[in-house]
């Protein structure tokens, strides 16, 4: 095999490939979560629901993608098992829970803000430390994808809570500030 020329000393391809790798790992982590939420969600939040997390995995499944490329663009060998993974993601499942369709929503805001973070210090240790600006770039698009992601989330969770029966549960009233 041709040795690869980009710039990069095989230690710094091989730092970004092991970010990439965990960063690989957590989207697939929430890839599986949001589908089976996606399956599992009831009540009055159902069609709502069902309809965004099927928008979410597939722009996670464009993500994951990517990020396979990428690995292999420097060299590398994208982890592609369950057992992989698990081993490095530092997002967790809820194996044989099925929550409320807000609890649901709460675990996603929860597992994006956590990639969000480790985006943002893999962002700083590619550019910095690997002086990959590439990947540094790369990762940073993904990391406003997951932004947006969690802010749609939280927006959801943030407004008017409802129980799975349909009621409206007694709650403080929120003013926003400024209004």
């Amino acid at each position: 095999m041709r040795a690869i020329n980009i710039g990069l000393t095989e230690e710094q391809r091989q730092g970004v490939i092991n970010l990439l790798n965990q960063d690989l790992a957590d989207s697939y982590v929430v890839l599986v979560k949001t589908k089976k939420y996606h399956w599992d969600v009831v009540g009055p939040q159902f069609r709502s629901l069902h309809e965004l997390w099927e928008e979410h995995y597939e722009k996670l499944t464009l993500n994951i993608d990517a990020l396979a490329e990428r690995v292999r663009a420097l060299g590398g060998y994208p982890v592609g098992s369950m057992e992989g993974f698990l081993k490095i993601a530092t997002i967790k499942e809820h194996a044989g829970n099925v929550p409320t369709a807000t609890e649901m929503v709460a675990n996603l805001v929860e597992d994006h803000e956590q990639i969000v973070r480790n985006l943002r210090e893999h962002v700083d240790q590619s550019g910095e430390n690997f002086h990959d600006q590439g990947t540094a770039d790369f990762l940073t698009g993904l990391m406003e994808e997951h932004e947006e992601i969690a802010w749609m989330l939280r927006s959801f969770i943030e407004g008017q809570p409802v129980e799975p029966n349909g009621t409206k549960p007694a709650a403080e009233a929120k003013t926003p500030i400024g209004v």
